[in-house]
């Protein structure tokens, strides 16, 4: 079972950057798509965003939440994903998780379409 493993996560101040990592834990894992999502506390799971592995298509929230601040990319050596953060607000603060998908047909918006995840790394930004 490919495990993903998530780092990156931590403690930082208002308008600071921070920016997380997802490995899979076997090098010839190739998923249809691999994300992000984010749960504040007492909140749902959010969609954040998410890249296809072999074409590197990205498709962000389609809110003003993330847009412009975030940044999604991968490393397909590494096979590692990455979540860019910049100007960070106390509203980012929740656990990310990374997710991953074999299915191609799938929104890539909807957590219940992912069959993969990492244990979740908090963010805390404080204000």
């Amino acid at each position: 079972q490919v495990q993903l493993v998530e780092s990156g996560g931590g403690l930082v101040q208002a308008g600071g950057s921070l920016r997380l990592s997802c490995t899979a834990s076997e090098h010839t894992f190739r998923p249809y798509a691999m994300a992000w999502f984010r749960q504040g506390p007492g909140k749902e799971r959010d969609f954040v965003a998410a890249i296809t592995w072999s074409g590197g298509r990205i498709y962000y929230a389609d809110t003003d939440s993330v847009k412009g601040r975030f940044a999604i990319s991968r490393d397909n050596v590494k096979n590692t994903v990455y979540l860019q953060m910049n100007s960070l607000n106390p509203e980012d603060t929740a656990v990310y998780y990374c997710a991953a998908e074999d299915d191609a047909s799938g929104s890539l918006y909807w957590a219940y379409e992912y069959d993969y995840w990492g244990q979740g790394t908090q963010v805390t930004v404080s204000s």
